[in-house]
């Protein structure tokens, strides 16, 4: 491939994985023989090749679905996170205080004393105003009433940035409704699609009566919830039909919202949920309310108080006795993902801390374990990816100018987060006390709700973030046009301090590609250097690049799970582009640096195979078969293996590195590769 970058480039690179290489002596080592199998074929299933060995040693654990690099690296932060807690939860803090909170809301979720005592009693308020529900006008008002305390039922209702006008939030409508994890377990044919849903009655059943139902009235009321369901996943769009950012815009003003339903008065509801001027709202899908209309007028009323019922009883199993919490388990643990146990409480109810206090948490995750420096060195190392990218858009063959030169100026904008927030949440009006485990989680969500609601119809607050820094992940929001990296994905297998250019550049390097890439996947090309939703392309490159997206659409599509079951192109098509665009673009960066053209060996690989290696790590990944199945119908992302082993077929140098030649399957034919970014 030619060279793109510049000499004053490769030294800043350089340099800057120099700087890396001077700490952290004691880090271990990147690229491990006995984490691969080298009895596998390179060239036939990389996946095993580079993972083989690891995947043996860390077999999936008893409380988990799946185990890979990344959820190593979960766990791993998941005791920094106890050990933060369980220094609040001791310090005696004064009242008030956020190290208070943080304790309180923890030792109410670990005071399982209490929690069983309670048994079912601390839903029942809610259980009981359901039950006061005589016709559709008391529908409506409490399904307002328990919106503004943070429990959305039936609908969703939220703010979020108007796709046309990046800089204004309006209020949403979305579906919503269903209690099995896609519309898709509704309807798939066979006997085991068949037997999901008769566990899932029985489960519905079980749950009604655990809160105090008559067993032969929870089972007639399951069915009816069944239906109930069916209907509205039969008026959802398919996940594929949600990722069409057109498709979901549909902006209309309140007197257009409530001519969609005759028998649902928009304008109360938006009085009783605090928003008496909701101005314009996007309805995301109007056949989905259309639908729903029908149903208030078709559906008895004590059908749908049971509904409401059973899904209040859902959303807070988790913090309820542990009749409920191991039922829950059983269907969504146990028979959905195939997962053996439940997990400890501890980091059952550490979750829930960190997700209700979760800045808070990780302000002081970023002091004990993110240096100042960290975040220079990750910065200098974005703004590296970025010119090679620009490079890459320079001279792509099949871009004209007037669309490149859209593609540089969106991304020579993207905004660039890394580690932590300049400024954190202030949660001194969150209450938190040391009562009741579910009363604080609805103290919290109610807090959230306001939280929410204050932020519409106004100007949006474009320094927030939506992960918080101890999470292991990262993200691209193009409402923003920016890329996020928290601190917690900072760390090994991700990226090392004292790792070798080949390395980082395979691992963090290509993370940074991906997010850079998701800005000019099938969905973030559609808007503007702004965040708008605006068509930038010239008909003719937007052709292009949709033909090119169909060869990953046709190459994923054929690529086996389990049995009959094959992974979902349409789907996981973003996640396919960004995985093979941040690949090319990491690449690009390393060809540039002194390893590359040195082409020493370190531990008997090339560094263009130690690239390629510390790449697949990441990914290295050991799944069960439920939750193959389940991910592939709700996941936008590929399973692990399909992530080393499909953007690597697209690659010569991958080929070149390793050998690979046609007839083997690492090796695609250069008339079926994808060549996009």
């Amino acid at each position: 491939m030619k060279k793109i970058m510049n000499f004053a480039l490769v030294l800043l690179i350089s340099s800057l994985i120099l700087s890396c290489n001077m700490n952290n002596k004691g880090e271990e080592k990147p690229i491990k023989k006995e984490d691969m199998d080298l009895t596998a074929s390179p060239v036939e299933d990389f996946n095993q090749y580079a993972n083989g060995g690891w995947m043996k040693s860390h077999p999936i654990p008893a409380d988990k679905s799946r185990h890979g690099a990344f959820t190593e690296l979960a766990d791993k932060n998941e005791k920094k996170l106890k050990a933060i807690v369980k220094e609040m939860t001791e310090a005696n803090a004064a009242a008030g205080t956020v190290e208070r909170k943080i304790g309180d809301m923890f030792a109410t979720g670990m005071d399982t004393t209490a929690i069983e005592k309670a048994g079912a009693e601390p839903i029942k308020p809610y259980l009981e105003k359901i039950e006061s529900i005589r016709n559709v006008k008391d529908l409506q008002s409490l399904l307002a009433e328990f919106k503004t305390q943070g429990m959305g039922f039936i609908f969703g209702f939220y703010g979020s940035p108007d796709k046309m006008n990046s800089d204004f939030q309006i209020p949403q409508l979305s579906q919503s409704g269903l209690g099995l994890p896609d519309r898709s377990y509704y309807f798939d044919k066979g006997e085991d699609a068949e037997k999901i849903r008769s566990q899932y009655l029985e489960h519905v059943q079980k749950m009604l009566e655990f809160a105090g139902e008559n067993p032969e009235k929870a089972k007639r009321a399951a069915q009816n919830i069944m239906d109930i369901e069916t209907r509205l996943a039969k008026a959802s769009l398919t996940r594929e039909e949600l990722r069409d950012v057109k498709r979901t815009y549909n902006k209309m003003p309140l007197k257009k919202v409530d001519s969609l339903m005759d028998n649902f008065d928009w304008k109360t509801y938006f009085v009783s949920v605090g928003l008496p001027e909701p101005g314009e709202i996007n309805v995301g899908m109007p056949d989905f309310f259309k639908e729903l209309d029908k149903m208030l007028a078709e559906q008895n009323i004590e059908d749908w108080k049971w509904y409401l019922k059973w899904h209040m009883i859902d959303k807070n199993a988790s913090f309820l006795s542990k009749d409920f919490i191991n039922q829950n388990f059983a269907f969504y643990g146990q028979i959905l993902s195939g997962q053996e146990e439940i997990r400890p409480r501890w980091k059952r109810v550490l979750n829930a801390t960190n997700g209700v206090l979760s800045e808070a948490i990780g302000k002081v995750y970023v002091n004990k374990y993110f240096p100042p420096e960290a975040k220079q060195r990750m910065e200098k190392l974005v703004g590296n990816l970025k010119l090679a990218l620009e490079e890459r858009i320079k001279v792509l063959p099949w871009m004209g100018d007037s669309t490149k030169t859209l593609a540089l100026e969106k991304l020579n904008t993207i905004k660039v987060k890394v580690g932590y927030p300049d400024e954190w949440k202030d949660y001194s009006t969150l209450e938190i006390k040391n009562d009741n485990y579910l009363a604080n989680i609805m103290r919290a969500r109610q807090w959230n709700y306001k939280d929410m609601l204050s932020k519409i119809n106004k100007p949006v607050d474009k320094s927030e973030w939506f992960m918080p820094p101890q999470m292991v992940n990262a993200y691209y929001n193009p409402a923003y046009n920016e890329i996020v990296f928290p601190a917690g994905i900072l760390q090994p297998p991700f990226f090392y301090q004292n790792g070798d250019d080949a390395v980082n550049y395979g691992a963090i390097g290509m993370v940074i590609g991906h997010e850079m890439t998701h800005g000019f996947d099938d969905k973030g090309r559609l808007f503007d250097k702004d965040g708008n939703m605006t068509d930038w392309w010239t008909k003719d490159d937007a052709e292009r690049f949709n033909e090119r997206s169909k060869k990953l659409v046709e190459q994923y599509n054929n690529v086996k799970i389990i049995d009959t079951i094959m992974a979902n192109g349409e789907l996981s098509l973003g996640e396919n582009i960004a995985d093979l665009g941040g690949l090319n673009v990491a690449l690009t960066a390393l060809k540039n640096t002194e390893q590359y053209k040195n082409g020493k060996e370190i531990d008997g690989f090339t560094p263009l195979q130690r690239f390629f290696l510390a790449y697949a790590h990441v990914w290295a990944q050991n799944i069960r078969d439920k939750e193959k199945i389940r991910l592939t119908k709700v996941d936008v992302h590929s399973l692990g293996r399909n992530r080393v082993n499909e953007p690597l077929r697209n690659m010569p140098e991958f080929h070149k590195a390793f050998g690979a030649k046609q007839g083997d399957y690492m090796f695609l034919p250069e008339e079926q590769r994808a060549y996009i970014w």
